[in-house]
């Protein structure tokens, strides 16, 4: 396209010259020119002629008289863009000071003055002062508006300023952010506790590839988990929980965001359909502890649900501690004892001994109950825990659960 436009041009300009020399050679003209008392006379083409002539010395003189100053200007920026370079493989190595002096000279240079300044800014931060990091920024001043936002909320939020790296985001100056401001500005909105319209940027940051797949996708699923737990109302956590993807809402950070957040607004159905559907779907050890904490009714169905999942599961110490719970809760502590010491068999730790205590408390067992409670304290620890008396009756309901046969590891299974 430039090639006809630059052919049709040339074509034109040919055209109306010819025209031009066709008046001139049918009417040459005649020109007069009094200047000191001298009369000078000439026809138009040599009128013009001459003219194109003085023009053209002009220029030259004109060029000669430049070329130190050009010669200058060349020099200065080699010298910048030297400086430059210089700077930013110091920046890159770790040489703080040597590379904040070299920024800070090649920002005399106007092309490099931005991001000359921001790489200065970067290396002060780096070695640990704040007010020159500030002061380099401000020197950026207003004609690279964006890209001083962008640096100066990158230094807000390493101070955890999030609403300032906000304010700086949101100024009329700063728009249209390009994708790295896009991602800071979701970063200070979660850290403001505003995921949901962190979450609404994750469209932007595809379509501009601000960040890689799987950057993307951790953020998607925290981001996603906070806003439901930032939820004020039922209609706004339904209204979330629906817009998250189908994987998401089987991903367990988020599924004990929505089954917490609905539990506390008294959705006790949907608190736990949410976590037998995603059990369902992928087992997840975290989920079925949150099954048996989870502050709700429906005893009977979660019970019935964690007791089809053992024939599957049945060395899951959550799985065991969450069957214990249901059990106490509905009175029957002989059961949750035994359910308990298998967990503890398996491996679990300080909630299955606070469970343990809790329950022999209730049973009016003071003894055993604090011994529990400070083997809790001596799990969290990491330290081995107290033998309970009685260890013969505990070692014998554990042992009617094993079954004599191993598996191919010499690992005993475990019945129901």
């Amino acid at each position: 396209m430039n090639l006809f436009r630059n052919v049709l041009f040339w074509i034109v300009l040919a055209l109306v010259g010819a025209l031009l020399a066709q008046l001139l050679v049918q009417d040459p003209g005649y020109v007069l020119v009094r200047y000191g008392g001298n009369d000078y006379t000439t026809n138009v083409p040599k009128a013009i002629a001459l003219l194109l002539v003085a023009l053209a010395v002009l220029w030259l003189v004109w060029k000669l008289a430049n070329l130190p100053f050009a010669a200058m200007r060349r020099h200065r920026r080699r010298q910048a863009r030297a400086r430059l370079i210089d700077g930013f493989e110091s920046l890159h190595q770790g040489q703080w000071t040597r590379s904040e002096k070299l920024l800070a000279q090649a920002a005399d240079e106007p092309d490099a003055l931005a991001v000359a300044r921001v790489g200065a800014a970067r290396a002060a931060q780096a070695r640990g002062d704040d007010a020159a990091a500030r002061a380099h920024l401000a020197a950026i001043g207003l004609d690279h508006a964006g890209t001083r936002a962008i640096a100066e909320a990158e230094l807000a939020l390493a101070h955890d300023r999030p609403a300032d790296a906000l304010a700086l985001l949101d100024a009329p100056s700063a728009t249209p952010l390009p994708p790295r401001g896009l991602v800071l500005r979701g970063e200070a909105l979660a850290a403001l506790g505003r995921s949901g319209e962190a979450y609404g940027l994750l469209g932007a940051l595809r379509q501009q590839q601000a960040l890689s797949n799987e950057r993307l996708a951790t953020l998607e699923a925290q981001w996603g988990a906070a806003s439901l737990r930032e939820a004020a109302d039922a209609n706004v956590l339904a209204d979330r929980w629906e817009a998250l993807p189908k994987p998401l809402r089987h991903d367990p950070a988020a599924v004990s965001a929505y089954a917490e957040r609905a539990a506390a607004m008294r959705w006790d159905e949907a608190a736990t359909r949410s976590v037998e559907q995603a059990l369902d779907a992928r087992w997840d050890e975290s989920l079925v502890a949150l099954y048996g904490r989870l502050p709700v009714g429906r005893l009977d169905e979660r019970r019935t649900n964690a007791e089809r999942w053992l024939p599957s599961h049945p060395g899951s110490p959550a799985l065991l501690s969450t069957l214990a719970r249901i059990a106490r809760a509905q009175g029957q502590w002989p059961q949750a004892e035994a359910y308990l010491h298998r967990a503890l068999a398996q491996g679990a730790h300080s909630e299955a001994w606070e469970e343990l205590g809790a329950g022999f408390a209730e049973a009016g067992e003071e003894k055993l109950a604090r011994l529990c409670y400070a083997n809790a304290l001596r799990s969290a620890r990491g330290e081995a825990a107290l033998e309970l008396p009685g260890r013969d009756m505990r070692q014998t309901i554990f042992d009617q659960a094993v079954v004599e046969e191993r598996d191919e590891h010499g690992v005993p299974r475990l019945r129901q």
